[in-house]
């Protein structure tokens, strides 16, 4: 090992830049993080990735807003059942 090395052209930073995803630091409840990796251990899989499927999955149900088109069809639904 050389006695002194150069860093000057160093950067800070990871080794290996993720694509497409983002560290960041959250709170989550301690029940719902063990429960996280008790799952994640039964499966072999990470908790993170569990974590970010759920939050996927949840996205995915999430209602989006009413368009005008949307919007018309539910009412011509509505008026026919009445009228």
């Amino acid at each position: 090992m050389k006695r002194e090395y150069d860093f000057s052209g160093g950067k800070r930073g990871a080794v290996v830049p993720q694509t497409g995803k983002t560290r960041i630091t959250i709170y989550i409840d301690d029940d719902i993080l063990e429960a996280f990796r008790d799952r994640a251990d039964a499966s072999g899989r990470g908790y993170q990735t569990m974590i970010n499927d759920a939050l996927r999955a949840y996205l995915g149900k999430a209602s989006q807003p009413m368009d005008e088109d949307t919007l018309r069809r539910v009412i011509r639904e509505e008026i026919r059942k009445v009228g």
